[in-house]
Formats: C-alpha cells, sequence, structure tokens
C-alpha cells in the first residue's frame, strides 16, 4: 500500500515517525492570495485526515506520479512537477485533470488517491507537502 491514513498522531509515529509526504486538504477560503496559499507558514502539518507516503516509498510515488502532478505551485510561486522535498499546492481546477490521468495511467494504489481527490473537491485544492 502506498498511501496511508492515520486516525491519530501517535499511529502515525509509531508507523514511521516524521518520514513521509503528506498530501493535505487546503482549508484555507477559496479568494486566499497564492502567495499565502504557498507560504509555509500557513500550512499545519500531520492532519488526521491527510494521506502519508512513507518515505521507503517515495522512489515509487516519484517514479509513478510526478508526471501526473505536474502543475503544482510552489513556495517560491513558481510552478511544476512535484518537489518531495517542499511545498506544492493544487487549485481546485487542477483535480480533475489529476484524476483523469490518475484513471488512465492506474499507478500503485490510485484508487485510494482517487477517492481522496473527490473528497479535495470539497476544499480549496490540497497540497503535497515534501519530507
Amino acid at each position: 500500500m502506498l498511501f496511508h491514513t492515520f486516525n491519530s498522531q501517535e499511529d502515525r509515529r509509531k508507523y514511521g515517525g516524521s518520514a513521509f509526504i503528506e498530501m493535505q486538504f487546503c482549508v484555507l477560503p477559496a479568494g486566499t492570495r497564492i502567495k499565502n496559499i504557498a507560504a509555509v507558514g500557513t500550512i499545519q502539518n500531520w492532519r488526521n485526515d491527510s494521506l502519508y507516503i512513507y518515505i521507503d516509498d517515495d522512489d515509487t510515488f516519484y517514479q509513478e506520479y510526478s508526471r501526473i502532478f505536474d502543475c503544482g505551485t510552489y513556495a517560491n510561486l513558481q510552478r511544476g512537477v512535484v518537489d518531495i522535498l517542499g511545498v506544492n499546492y493544487y487549485a481546485p481546477e487542477y483535480i480533475d485533470p489529476i484524476i483523469e490521468k490518475i484513471r488512465k495511467e492506474k499507478p500503485t494504489d490510485y484508487e485510494t488517491l482517487v477517492d481522496w481527490l473527490n473528497t479535495a473537491k470539497e476544499y480549496n485544492g490540497f497540497y503535497i507537502l515534501g519530507i
């Protein structure tokens, strides 16, 4: 299993401490400036509704998903392929095209991710937060 969820911070710590990439819903309201959305200081890590990719699986994630997550906004406001070491923000309008790519390519554990991304539509996009 590539993607993990945890019911508590204690469960996450028992599994692997802080050695995760975190996929997190953006809870900031629509209309928030992109500069504020992508700022490291506005992000609260280790949410229980996030998806996590364990450090041992980050190569699989990058190899299979980097070409899919190619439209993120970094903390420096540049855009590009997912940076597994930094902040990547994906605006709501990118969710459906990302889901389409995932369904077409069917990478590892894609069903779990598609379900989570469908929930992300209820938020102001989502983040991929690097290690």
